[in-house]
Parts: C-alpha cells; structure tokens; sequence
C-alpha cells in the first residue's frame, strides 16, 4: 500500500480551505522539467495537490494527466482548473509506456518505505524510453511523522539513489538544498532528475 491513512485524512480535511503560497504560480523547478520533453508530450503528475503544475503545464502545450491520491484535493484541482484531474494512489498506476514526463513534486516523500521499490518499477513502465521523472523529498534518517501527523519517508541521499538506480533509472541531476517544511521544521530537500534507458 503506498498511502497512509492519517495522511490522506489530513490532506482531505484540508483541500476545501487550501492556500496557495502567495507569490509562486507554479513550483519553481518546474519549467526546467518541461524544457527537456518534446513538445505536447504526455506527462503524468503525481499528487497534483490544488493543480498549479499541471494548469501550467497544460498552457505551455502539454497533455497532463494530473492525479492524487486525496479525493477532496482532486476535487479542488478540477474546481480551481478544470484538470480532469483523477483520483489515483501511487501503487494504482498501471500505465506502460504512457508518458514522456512524470512529474512528482513533494508527493512521493508520503509513500511508505516499504512501498518505494514496487512505485518506482510503475513509474519506470509508465514512462516511454528516454522517459524524464523529477521527484523530491525532505530528507532524513528513516520514516517517520511529521509535526502535523503525515507519513514522510525521510530517506537518505544515498537510499534513495540505490532505489531508483535497482528500479532502472539513470540519475540526470540530484540538487540538495536547505528548505522549510509546512510544519515549520528546518530540512533538507533533495530533487532527483531521473531517466529510463
């Protein structure tokens, strides 16, 4: 299973209430993602959230099929955007050789551990050879909640990079860096750049 419960609860509590950060349309590495896929390619994101990234993508040309695993945030996606956003849990995605793009910002950091390696192997079939994935996480020592109750994996650099390397993916670029967690905590984040042979 790659959701947990509490965390979904906390995520559909919230979605009728949801803020956007004020001053960021859209998330800030997400041009640089787009940049490097053909144009109108197919990207499938993964936990759209209120669906900023994928109202940009789609007005920059591309066919997003945006997807999350809290219905009430589906719903406040399709609302605010008119998405055809659907609900999907990661271990749900059974697509293969779908997509040229999949775009994960801030949303695989809630999958369980043990769920890790069998999500990756969906996402490597679901993308086209030469398939782009962009992911990030907060990193950490092991899983663990947070100060408002989520699942987040919290997993090492290094753990992470064995992960997606077993599943198949060649690392593009991997960019660690300082950041601030909604519940206040001060961590790091690493963004991974990966690529199907």
């Amino acid at each position: 299973m790659s959701t947990d419960p509490d965390t979904i609860a906390f995520y559909q509590a919230r979605a009728p209430h949801w803020v956007f950060h004020s001053g960021e349309a859209h998330s800030h590495q997400l041009n640089a993602f787009l940049d490097r896929l053909p144009e109108g390619a197919a990207v499938l994101e993964l936990g759209c959230g209120g669906g900023r990234d994928a109202a940009h993508m789609r007005g920059r040309g591309f066919i997003v099929d945006a997807t999350d695993g809290t219905p009430a945030l589906v719903k406040r996606a399709n609302e605010s955007f008119n998405l055809g956003a659907r609900v999907m849990a990661f271990h749900e995605l059974e697509a293969q050789a779908a997509y040229a793009g999949v775009w994960a910002h801030a949303s695989l950091l809630h999958c369980p551990r043990a769920a890790i390696p069998d999500v990756l192997a969906r996402i490597h079939r679901a993308l086209r050879p030469g398939g782009l994935f962009f992911s990030s996480y907060k990193l950490g020592d092991g899983e663990g909640r947070d100060l408002l109750g989520r699942l987040h994996n919290f997993p090492s650099a290094g753990w992470l990079i064995a992960a997606y390397t077993a599943a198949g993916f060649t690392i593009e670029s991997q960019d660690i860096y300082a950041g601030k967690a909604s519940d206040g905590t001060q961590r790091d984040w690493i963004d991974l750049l990966v690529r199907t042979a």
